[in-house]
C-alpha cells in the first residue's frame, strides 16, 4: 500500500513545516490528489489516521483532499479537454496524441496549525 508511505512523508513535511513556524500543533492538511495518482482514498485516510497520532504536532490533525480531475490537450488539434482516467481521446478530432495538463497532482495545498498564542 503506497498510500502509508504518502502519508508519511506528507506528516514529515508537515512536522517540519510546522516546527518552523513556531506551532504547537497542526490542525488541518489539505491535500490536492489527482486522480491518475491512483490514490485510494480509504487507504489514504486510514494510513492518516494510523500515524498521525505519532508526533504531537500531528496528533487529532484533519486531512482534506482536493480532487483534480484530469484534464489533457490535443496535441493535433488543440483543443483542451477533461477526461476520466480510462478515456483520454480527443472528443473534438478523436486523436490520442495527447498531453495530460492536470490529474496527476499530490501536492500539500495547505497546513493550517495552531500558535502558542492562540
Amino acid at each position: 500500500m503506497h498510500e502509508v508511505g504518502i502519508v508519511n512523508g506528507i506528516l514529515d513535511t508537515v512536522i517540519r513545516a510546522a516546527r518552523g513556524a513556531g506551532a504547537s500543533r497542526a490542525v488541518l492538511v489539505t491535500l490536492r490528489i489527482g486522480d491518475m495518482t491512483e490514490v485510494v482514498r480509504e487507504a489514504l485516510d486510514f494510513a492518516w489516521e494510523t500515524f498521525r497520532d505519532e508526533d504531537p504536532l500531528t496528533r487529532g490533525c484533519e486531512l482534506a483532499v482536493e480532487e483534480v480531475h484530469p484534464q489533457s490537450e490535443c496535441l493535433d488539434c488543440g483543443e483542451v479537454f477533461e477526461h476520466d482516467r480510462f478515456h483520454c481521446r480527443c472528443p473534438q478530432c478523436d486523436g490520442a496524441n495527447v498531453r495530460l495538463l492536470h490529474g496527476r497532482e499530490l501536492d500539500i495545498a495547505s497546513i493550517e496549525i495552531e500558535t502558542p498564542d492562540d
